[in-house]
């Protein structure tokens, strides 16, 4: 698979391994830079305006600022209003689910139990967002 960065937002540090994991499992070795808060990730992303990742990885329950924010604040922003956010979480709220897709996120996915599930999750994710997905051209600064 071609190099292609991705920014995975994840507070929680057994679900950050449990991503790297399943993600190296199935022969992905693209570049994940991972941040543990919503500042951070915005942080993030203004910083690296040039070279935005493929795709993000949000999680929603996080410290500072939660994720439907970061979500919002992304596409209130030109450098990242067309940038590829997948939601990952926990959370079983119809509320998260609705609010995700009217803030803009390109997929929502609830995080399986087990990690078999999740290598699957990871698999048809990798697959679909970084071979078979035509992501918006870079932006030109």
């Amino acid at each position: 698979m071609q190099n292609k960065k991705i920014l995975l937002v994840e507070d929680n540090p057994d679900d950050v391994e449990l991503t790297i994991r399943a993600f190296r499992k199935v022969n992905l070795a693209n570049d994940m830079d991972v941040v543990t808060d919503g500042e951070e990730a915005l942080k993030y992303l203004k910083e690296h305006e040039n070279g935005l990742p493929v795709v993000v990885l949000l999680d929603l329950k996080l410290p500072k600022i939660d994720g439907l924010e970061v979500l919002r604040r992304m596409r209130a922003a030109e450098p990242t209003r067309l940038l590829p956010v997948v939601i990952m979480t926990s959370s079983k709220e119809e509320r998260d689910l609705i609010d995700g897709y009217r803030f803009g996120a390109n997929s929502y996915i609830r995080k399986p139990v087990n990690f078999e599930q999740f290598v699957d999750s990871g698999r048809t994710l990798g697959i679909y967002w970084l071979l078979l997905n035509e992501p918006p051209p870079a932006r030109k600064v």
